[in-house]
């Protein structure tokens, strides 16, 4: 970035990007999975939000600390020290071009409402999600002053019709629907816990602000208040949105539904609102593909600014883009696509709900130690009343994140797991290499 250029994202585009990045395709499939569990798993929303929130705050008051771009990366790294960091870059990057291509492939499928070949031949889907993508990895490459812009117009393209689904709905709200309450008889701790699990792949997007730290402008003091807000207008719509879900259609009707947000529609409003919901559905996944290519770019950069990936990824353009790890990145993606070209939305999705959710929990695990060590290293400078109260929002973020690991089950341990030893290789490769110099 030049020395003139100002920074793309203020107060409203990073707001957004936190916003964008987390209200994506799982909102609108999320409810249909939820339901198999009963009513209950409302309660799995609420316990995600308040982790969520907790979380939102411990990258708030990191971001004052380290105002570099990274976010995660960055926390861990300077903390814990290289090993670690790398272990945080490489999941989380895998992790991101991974659902990056889930949310090409739901883009399609909700486009697909309008031009139903699209779902019928798979290589007009193949060429429409590789379109898109290398659409908006173009954008990216060129201005990332358009890529906060569409950020805003596509984040209220899509709030708008939930936000008058939940408005409208608590009119239309019956306690009957919310039966069952537990299904299959289900220990309710345990359900709450998998519903837990499940929702957090929705807030995977919190730690959005903090990546391209050094395109926001005052970052000690936007990147906060954005992480914060961000955090508290997607946990508000996901809890309001699923309970309207749940009060207004019986939960049989739910379960494994395509577009659960359609029936609502069509029950408040008429059969006329399900074009509106499939466009705001394309423009929810269109918004989300659009910042999470930002994302792809920025944490291989920040760890080969470190010699611990490729030098290659540290390369920007005049502007200060990540070009190389962009386009990288997104040829993996089209790679992935290519091979999985014919499988379906709903078990591709569950696949990177599962593959992505260790991914996930790693970096929060990570940057919540980080700032609790960072505490207990301050602790003589600090009254002990106010000590106290800082140090509670680190230890709620590690104690959510180990519950909702536990929660998580055997596959995501093992896939995520392969995620963090399969780093291992890269990691001896490239110390290697700064030795040799």
């Amino acid at each position: 970035m030049t020395l003139t250029q100002k920074p793309a994202f203020g107060i409203f585009r990073s707001t957004a990007l936190v916003v964008g990045n987390m209200v994506g395709t799982s909102i609108f499939l999320l409810p249909s999975v939820l339901a198999s569990y009963g009513s209950v798993s409302l309660l799995g929303w609420f316990i995600t939000s308040v982790g969520a929130i907790f979380l939102a705050l411990t990258f708030a008051n990191l971001s004052r600390r380290f105002p570099q771009s990274g976010g995660p990366y960055i926390y861990s790294r300077r903390v814990f020290g290289d090993f670690v960091g790398f272990q945080m870059a490489w999941t989380y990057w895998i992790a991101n071009w991974v659902s990056n291509a889930a949310v090409a492939v739901a883009f399609v499928n909700f486009l697909s409402y309008f031009w139903p070949a699209l779902m019928t031949n798979p290589t007009y889907s193949f060429l429409m999600s590789i379109g898109i993508l290398w659409i908006l990895t173009a954008v990216n490459a060129l201005s990332l002053r358009h890529v906060g812009n569409i950020q805003v117009l596509t984040t209220t393209l899509k709030l708008f019709p939930l936000i008058a689904i939940i408005i409208f709905g608590f009119f239309k709200v019956d306690s009957a629907n919310f039966s069952p309450l537990l299904t299959n008889s289900k220990n309710m701790f345990f359900t709450i816990q998998q519903a837990a699990a499940l929702t957090l792949f929705s807030f995977m997007g919190l730690e959005s602000a903090t990546i391209p730290a050094e395109q926001v402008q005052n970052p000690k003091r936007t990147i906060p208040r954005a992480t914060v807000w961000g955090t508290l207008i997607a946990a508000f719509i996901y809890i309001l949105s699923n309970f309207i879900v749940f009060g207004v259609v019986p939960s049989s009707e739910v379960v494994g539904a395509c577009s659960p947000f359609s029936q609502v529609g069509e029950v408040l409003f008429g059969s006329w609102v399900g074009p509106i919901i499939a466009a705001a559905a394309t423009f929810s996944c269109f918004g989300t593909l659009n910042g999470w290519i930002l994302i792809q770019g920025q944490i291989p950069m920040a760890a080969a600014r470190d010699g611990l990936f490729p030098a290659s990824f540290a390369k920007v353009s005049q502007k200060g883009i990540p070009v190389f790890g962009l386009i990288f990145s997104s040829l993996l993606i089209t790679l992935l696509l290519a091979m999985n070209y014919e499988v379906g939305l709903v078990e591709q999705f569950k696949f990177i709900v599962n593959l992505t959710t260790f991914a996930i929990l790693l970096p929060y695990l990570y940057s919540s130690a980080a700032e609790l060590l960072l505490l207990l290293q301050e602790n003589k400078n600090k009254e002990k009343i106010q000590f106290s109260k800082a140090m509670l929002i680190p230890i709620i973020g590690i104690i959510y994140a180990m519950w909702t690991i536990t929660g998580a089950g055997t596959e995501v341990v093992f896939l995520g797991s392969l995620f963090l030893f399969s780093s291992l290789p890269v990691y001896v490769w490239m110390k290697a290499k700064q030795n040799s110099k």
